[in-house]
């Protein structure tokens, strides 16, 4: 007899992880296409630098995944990652949002039955675990999207973040 509680956990843990996994390599992918000229330009005085908004993911995927759910002290200092203007190249930055991202998903295989509906709060909002990595993930997600969004305007070509990939394929039942 299997325990469908461990299968569900399992699941969720496999399937958030590829999902940080996925934004990793996009991110890296959106990276290989520009250089170190345009890691801190804004597109405007009130939008952020791809080196803001990869400073932004590192603190918030350890604020969330790292302290708040592997329960070690909260240390973040948000508003510096959006006052940076320097301080890291393209290779850093890469560097840091993996190393930030390995740490989480150690963090999140290792929770504990408990530790996935603890409630906690973080920024304010009251978070279980599963709650917590899904901000992670769609958090991550969405700023993945930024930039390469900001990558596309300044290059001008696609990414081919699908490249060898059918995506015309229908669902089979």
């Amino acid at each position: 007899m299997y325990n469908m509680e461990n299968i569900v956990v399992s699941e969720f843990t496999e399937n958030a992880i590829y999902r940080l996994d996925e934004s990793t390599r996009m991110v890296k992918q959106a990276l290989s296409k520009i250089g170190e000229e345009h890691i801190w330009k804004r597109p405007n005085g009130i939008s952020n630098s791809i080196g803001n908004l990869i400073l932004h993911l590192c603190g918030n995927i350890t604020q969330y995944a790292i302290a708040s759910l592997g329960e070690v002290e909260d240390q973040r200092e948000r508003d510096a990652e959006f006052e940076a203007k320097e301080g890291y190249t393209k290779d850093q930055l890469l560097e840091k949002l993996v190393a930030t991202v390995e740490k989480a998903k150690e963090t999140i295989t290792r929770t504990s039955h408990e530790q996935w509906i603890k409630k906690r709060e973080v920024q304010g909002f009251n978070f279980s675990g599963i709650g917590i990595v899904m901000h992670v993930v769609e958090h991550y997600s969405y700023h993945t999207g930024q930039i390469a969004f900001w990558v596309k305007q300044m290059k001008a070509e696609d990414l081919g973040f699908y490249d060898g990939f059918d995506l015309n394929i229908k669902n089979e039942d």
